[in-house]
């Protein structure tokens, strides 16, 4: 095991709702991953990127979560996490308990949302698995997409275009 001098820090994006908060791990093409989610803390150490190199991060996170009712999937280009505030209500200040600034952490905008918006984008559903679905189907080794042209109708774009004049 290399020592932590050695190990790198993957970038991370966040955001949150009102009683869930998301949380990505870029790291491309992860191996070995050894993921933790305890209370108040989220650990993450993988081999991953172009040369495989070590990464890890460990995020103490602002207030509690409830691990049991959290999930999280390893992709290609990522790992997303959903995790389940242990209290409903306000928006958290920041993910992390520490007040400083990390050069490895972003808001995620794409799934920003702010805390007075509605919540009807999600369909106001609280389920993790339908919202882990929405995102793709986060539950790992579910790989069927099906034929995803079963009902596709034919195309305008299909028809044929005439001649052109000279």
């Amino acid at each position: 095991m290399p020592d932590s001098e050695h190990l790198l820090t993957p970038p991370v994006q966040w955001a949150q709702r009102k009683s869930l908060i998301y949380i990505s791990i870029c790291l491309e093409d992860s191996k070995d991953a050894k993921i933790t989610l305890e209370p108040q803390k989220l650990y993450f150490r993988a081999k991953g990127g172009c040369d495989q190199k070590d990464y890890e991060v460990t995020v103490n996170l602002f207030s509690e979560i409830v691990p049991d009712e959290s999930k999280y999937v390893i992709r290609d280009r990522l790992i997303d996490f959903i995790l389940k505030k242990k209290t409903e209500g306000p928006y958290w200040k920041r993910l992390v308990k520490e007040q400083q600034k990390f050069h490895w952490l972003k808001v995620d905008f794409n799934k920003w949302k702010d805390e007075d918006d509605s919540e009807d984008e999600t369909g106001g559903s609280e389920d993790l698995e339908d919202m882990f679905k929405q995102m793709g189907g986060l539950r790992a080794g579910d790989n069927n997409l099906g034929d995803l042209d079963a009902d596709v109708e034919d195309d305008s774009d299909d028809e044929e275009l005439p001649d052109l004049e000279e």
